[in-house]
Order: C-alpha cells, then sequence, then structure tokens
C-alpha cells in the first residue's frame, strides 16, 4: 500500500480555498471590503513567496470565525461551496485522486479545517491535516488548536497522524506529496516521491533541479 499525501490549495483545487473564503466574506459585505481585501491579497503574495508569517495570518483568518454563530458560518459555507470551491475542481484532479483508490490518501494543508473539511468529503476524502481552529461548545473562538499545519507542522502533523494509526512513513511501499509550493519543501523531502503540481516559480526552480516529476495538473500558462 502507498501513502499519498495531497496539498489543497492551488494542487487538488484550481485556485486557493484560504484567499478565496476571505474573498466570499468580502464580496457579500460581511467583512469590510477596504479594511480585509488589501490585507489578503498581501498575506496570499507572501505565502506564494515562502515568507508568510502563519501567526499573523491565523489571526487574519481565524478573527471573523469567532464573531459568528457556528449555524451561520455553516450556511455560508455551503454557498461557499457552490460558488467558490466548486469552480475550482477540475476533473482532471478527480481523476489523479481516483487513481490512487486502495492506498492510504490524506490531504494535508496549512488552511483550517472548517474551511476544508466539506472541501476533502467533496473528493471523498476522509483523512485530512489542516491547521485546527480552537472552539469552545462549537462556536470558534479564533484561536488555534496545536501545531498549525504549515511548512514544518505539515512533516510532525503527519508523523502524529500516522504514529496514531500505529504507522510511519516507512511502513509504506511508497510515499508521494503533490505540492505546487515552496512552502511545502520540508514534507516535499521526506517523502519518497515528491511531485510538484503546477509550482510556483521557486519550487519549479528546485524540482528541476532535483529532477523531480512536474505535473501542470491544471494547464495555467
Amino acid at each position: 500500500m502507498k501513502l499519498v499525501l495531497f496539498d489543497l490549495d492551488n494542487t487538488l483545487l484550481d485556485g486557493d480555498s484560504d484567499y478565496e473564503w476571505a474573498q466570499f466574506l468580502i464580496e457579500k459585505e460581511i467583512l469590510d471590503r477596504e479594511e480585509y481585501e488589501s490585507r489578503n491579497q498581501d498575506f496570499y503574495r507572501e505565502y506564494q513567496n515562502g515568507t508568510l508569517d502563519i501567526a499573523e495570518f491565523l489571526d487574519f483568518q481565524l478573527r471573523p470565525l469567532s464573531e459568528y454563530p457556528r449555524a451561520q458560518l455553516n450556511q455560508w459555507h455551503e454557498e461557499f461551496m457552490k460558488v467558490k470551491v466548486q469552480p475550482m475542481i477540475t476533473q482532471a484532479a478527480r481523476d489523479l485522486v481516483l487513481q490512487f483508490s486502495g492506498d492510504l490518501i490524506a490531504i494535508v494543508t496549512a488552511t483550517n479545517s472548517f474551511i476544508t473539511r466539506p472541501i476533502a468529503d467533496e473528493f471523498g476524502i476522509e483523512h485530512l491535516i489542516a491547521t485546527e481552529p480552537e472552539a469552545i461548545e462549537g462556536e470558534f473562538t479564533g484561536n488555534v488548536v496545536g501545531e498549525p499545519s504549515f511548512r514544518e507542522g505539515k512533516v510532525s502533523r503527519v508523523n502524529q497522524w500516522l504514529n496514531a494509526i500505529d504507522l510511519s512513513l516507512t511502513s509504506f511501499e511508497e510515499t508521494l506529496f503533490f505540492s505546487d509550493s515552496i512552502n511545502d519543501l520540508p514534507l516535499l523531502d521526506v517523502v519518497q516521491t515528491p511531485i510538484a503540481v503546477n509550482p510556483d516559480p521557486k519550487l519549479l526552480d528546485h524540482a528541476r533541479l532535483k529532477g523531480w516529476e512536474v505535473l501542470q495538473l491544471h494547464h495555467k500558462q
């Protein structure tokens, strides 16, 4: 059996669910456009450049979850799935996941699990390793539980998950990780088969240097 790990944003998705969630709330006038839009774009550029301060970003991204009842957030998320997420799910991505039916599959993403759990379900992927927003009696606090699933945190979170089910990275005939981002280099470096999917320029250069497979899943320029 293989262990197959997928990044989510700009990998399985033809777009970024974290960025689009904030844009969705701005477009619905739930978040103030003047206050939030430029910051959302700045954080997205920093992520792409590999310079994101994850603590600062999570404060920005999780605070709105603490300001509305969970039932209202769930309702908004249903609409978000229809208008933002579904258009980002390509048949090529669905087919890629289906190639590994019978193997152990997980999505490993820095985006929080409130946003990403329904997306993982849409792909039929049970296992999700994501940044976990804190909730008390079902309502979000704006804080994070445990280590964010970001950069080296992805490696430790994957190892924790595998240890919890009495497995390790050495338990499999092959370990694969698909990602678009230079931020995921720590996890790409520890699997047997790293695959760069529509990689950002820094990851593309690194992948070419290392001789990694480069997959143009979404056929962007």
